[in-house]
């Protein structure tokens, strides 16, 4: 008889399909393999897209989103839950409820628009991700202009103002919150966490590329992969951070597409 053995770590990405890779749940995927965790899926939009923009995005139905949460969840159980694209109302509300009995950590990435600019979540999904999700997540991860819309207030423009609508993001039921700080100016990249105890830093040099596709995507699902694996949250954030610059550094060698490309998920495997 072979010798029995633990079951992998699972992580179970919730998000929309990006055709060209580089972000969406093809990056959740990537990201959980090279961080060695089963990937499981559940498909929200399909969207037409390359490095270049978005040219398509159609939702999915959401009774569907529901059924493909509650095949994985019954027999593949995740140690982690990631969210990323839910495009409307009615898709969160389903989402809401397939997860109604999921009680592991959860890391909500409140995707509103793409790297093109191109809108990615109705308008009228805000309250309803601000209702129902955000009080579930373990971790919100929002960009500077994401945070801003959850809250209705002007983007934060001074590291004051970041830590102040992090913890306003917190006051809305996020367990905790990271502002990342890819859009801020300057030589260093800081993300900043807002926890009940205060706030914790992680910084990197801003790097000189333009293949940052899918950083977002790419970050929170590293994060849920660290929680799988049963690491206590500064932690997840320390070693993803770590690992997405590495992979941002490494992006240049794919040279994919003629826009803004994928960073290199498998740059510690490929040779």
């Amino acid at each position: 008889m072979p010798e029995q053995t633990r079951r992998a770590f699972v992580a179970l990405t919730i998000a929309g399909s990006d055709s060209g890779a580089g972000a969406g749940i093809q990056a959740d995927l990537k990201t959980f393999s090279a961080l060695g965790v089963y990937g499981a899926s559940a498909l929200t939009a399909i969207t037409a897209q390359n490095t270049l923009g978005v040219q398509a995005v159609a939702g999915l139905d959401p009774a569907l989103v529901a059924a493909q949460i509650a095949s994985v969840l019954e027999d593949i159980p995740p140690d982690a839950v990631k969210i990323g694209m839910l495009a409307s109302p009615e898709i969160i509300e389903a989402v809401a409820g397939a997860l109604a009995g999921y009680a592991g950590p959860l890391v909500l990435d409140p995707v509103m628009v793409a790297k093109s600019g191109d809108v990615l979540l109705q308008a009228e999904a805000i309250a309803a991700l601000r209702a129902l999700l955000l009080p579930r997540a373990t971790l919100l991860t929002p960009n500077l202009p994401e945070a801003a819309q959850l809250l209705g207030q002007p983007e934060a423009a001074t590291p004051e103002e970041i830590i102040a609508q992090g913890h306003a993001l917190r006051g809305l039921g996020a367990h905790a919150v990271l502002m990342k700080g890819g859009h801020a100016p300057g030589p260093v990249c800081t993300d900043r966490l807002a926890i009940a105890d205060g706030v914790l830093s992680f910084s990197a040099p801003r790097l000189a590329t333009r293949n940052t596709h899918g950083t977002g995507c790419t970050l929170s699902s590293a994060i849920a992969a660290g929680l799988a694996r049963g690491l206590a949250l500064p932690e997840a954030i320390t070693r993803a951070h770590g690992w997405l610059h590495a992979a941002i550094a490494a992006a240049d060698r794919l040279g994919i597409g003629a826009g803004h490309g994928p960073v290199h998920h498998f740059h510690e495997v490929w040779q």
